[in-house]
């Protein structure tokens, strides 16, 4: 977060507006399983859109997801680049990307200017890791008599990322 200047744009919005900020940060679970340097390949600017797109340039509270309009503005931007939706059913918040489907599970960090959420996946963004193209058409199936090789694994990876958001609040990270 260091890196993406992310933490001065918060600590400015903190200290100029009264809006306050809301964060969701995926929980250590959210990391398990993905492969690692896909996130390293985005040039300094997606990376910080990256950032960017699990902040909210205003303080919600549980209560607050109610009324929302959608797409939500993050402080990535709100244009078809970056949507995010958010909705209500009963006691839980439901957020999606486009992409990624989640929901919060937990409060990490609420006073009446920062709300910090626990999500059970990153967001990842649409115009940031478009989907992957449809699969190639099967090569024809080889003669019977010519020996046949096991295809190998062709299972995608998932996005590796460390958002460390509680640093300049002098808080533990998840």
């Amino acid at each position: 977060m260091k890196a993406t200047y992310v933490d001065t744009q918060l600590f400015s919005q903190l200290n100029s507006s009264t809006d306050g900020i809301t964060i969701f940060a995926p929980n250590d679970n959210a990391f398990s399983g993905q492969v690692a340097g896909v996130v390293g390949s985005l040039n300094d600017r997606e990376k910080l859109e990256f950032v960017q797109f699990h902040i909210l340039l205003r303080f919600l509270s549980t209560f607050d997801f109610q009324t929302l309009s959608n797409p939500v503005k993050t402080l990535a931007g709100s244009d078809s680049k970056f949507p995010l939706t958010i909705s209500t059913s009963d006691n839980s918040v439901k957020i999606s990307s486009g992409l990624t489907k989640t929901s919060i599970s937990n409060t990490i960090y609420t006073n009446k200017q920062v709300a910090i959420y626990e999500v059970d996946k990153v967001l990842v963004p649409k115009d940031l890791f478009p989907p992957a193209p449809p699969a190639p058409a099967p090569a024809p199936a080889k003669p019977v008599a010519e020996s046949l090789v096991a295809p190998k694994d062709a299972s995608n990876g998932v996005i590796v990322v460390c958002i460390i958001i509680l640093y300049f609040l002098g808080l533990p990270c998840i």
